[in-house]
């Protein structure tokens, strides 16, 4: 536990002091201007030329973080924490974290160089985030730990494997990259207004957290636990210090990035939380349940797809603008408004993954 405080501590000092300087560097440099979508909201258009591209900043607090709480568990002795080395789970949910963020980075640069919103084509993004994925999906099937284990399963996964639902390596290397690519694009529909994605994040990492954390204290390698029930997943401990670092990280970063927002997470941010987000899910083994603990990026996401296929098939639009936020924008509703009641839904997603999680452990030990 005590790896875990200290890497949020350093992620979200790291972060709160480190996002003023990215301010000041990117202003400086005149690559952080932040073009807005001419069809979006008037309101926007204030917004513009705010630097973007903050999501550098929280991946590299992340990242350092790990690096101070894991030389915090080289003082705890090895059979306390099942490993002193950094892990392949740390380098699967760490890389996806790192360059699905630099995916986003390069989207980010082409729009700030071309003073446009465009960015990256499509097509160029998808297959970034594709390569990413898929990289990574390999590394965490095909290394197994002394026992075994992987970071990822050959089952899809509600709050734990389900065994019917076996879809072999290949299959789950598919599974694994769909993950990356849904999460990733879900967490950047979200990035719109200020402080929307960033708070939402935080709770839906801070859930993951916990649920590291209390895979690890009913962890099925740990030899001091004997109970029946037990979570087969792989470096639960390192799973929830990934999950908590970033967490307070974004945190940190909230502090500039809430209304107004003084520097924007791009999708250099984006991508990466929601890549990070996907790891996280599949890691410990939870990979459907995200739809409810992320529940806000899939409703999100949802009108966004609901949107165009009624616009292909009718001709006609269901909301006045996607994604969602834009729509309640156009209704009226003031930014921070929107902001407040979307953390809310976004809140009460995260109290329903949790207990739906805790309910299924606590059927399983009830007599």
């Amino acid at each position: 536990m005590r790896a875990v405080f200290i890497a949020v501590i350093v992620a979200f000092l790291v972060s709160l002091f480190g996002t003023p300087l990215a301010i000041r560097v990117f202003t400086k440099l005149k690559t952080g201007g932040q073009p807005i979508r001419a069809d979006g909201p008037q309101s926007h258009l204030s917004k513009k030329g705010t630097p973007t591209m903050g999501g550098v900043v929280f991946i590299v607090s992340t990242v350092i973080a790990y690096v101070a709480g894991h030389l915090a568990l080289t003082t705890l002795p090895a059979a306390q924490i099942g490993q002193v080395k950094p892990t392949i789970t740390a380098l699967v949910l760490l890389g996806l974290f790192v360059f699905c963020g630099a995916v986003g980075f390069i989207d980010d640069f082409l729009k700030v160089r071309k003073r446009n919103s465009g960015g990256l084509n499509k097509r160029g993004k998808l297959f970034g985030q594709f390569l990413v994925g898929a990289i990574f999906a390999v590394v965490a099937l095909y290394n197994p730990s002394t026992n075994q284990a992987t970071v990822g399963s050959t089952k899809i996964s509600f709050i734990r494997d389900i065994d019917w639902l076996n879809v072999g390596k290949i299959g789950a290397v598919i599974v694994f990259i769909f993950m990356v690519l849904a999460a990733s694009n879900a967490v950047n529909l979200t990035d719109g207004l200020d402080g929307l994605a960033t708070g939402t994040s935080v709770m839906v990492l801070a859930c993951y957290s916990f649920l590291g954390f209390w895979q690890y204290r009913h962890w099925c390698a740990d030899p001091a636990y004997t109970a029946n029930y037990c979570y087969e997943v792989r470096d639960p401990l390192e799973i929830s210090m990934i999950a908590a670092a970033a967490a307070a990280a974004c945190v940190g970063f909230l502090w500039w990035n809430a209304s107004p927002a003084r520097i924007f997470m791009g999708d250099t941010g984006a991508l990466g939380l929601g890549a990070l987000i996907a790891g996280l899910a599949m890691a410990t083994r939870t990979m459907m349940l995200l739809a409810i603990i992320g529940a806000l990026f899939f409703i999100i996401t949802m009108s966004v797809i609901i949107q165009i296929i009624s616009f292909k098939t009718t001709g006609k639009r269901v909301f006045r603008m996607s994604p969602l936020q834009h729509h309640f924008e156009l209704a009226g509703w003031s930014e921070v408004n929107i902001v407040i009641r979307f953390w809310i839904i976004g809140g009460i997603g995260v109290a329903v993954g949790l207990g739906l999680f805790y309910s299924e452990f606590l059927r399983a030990v009830s007599p």
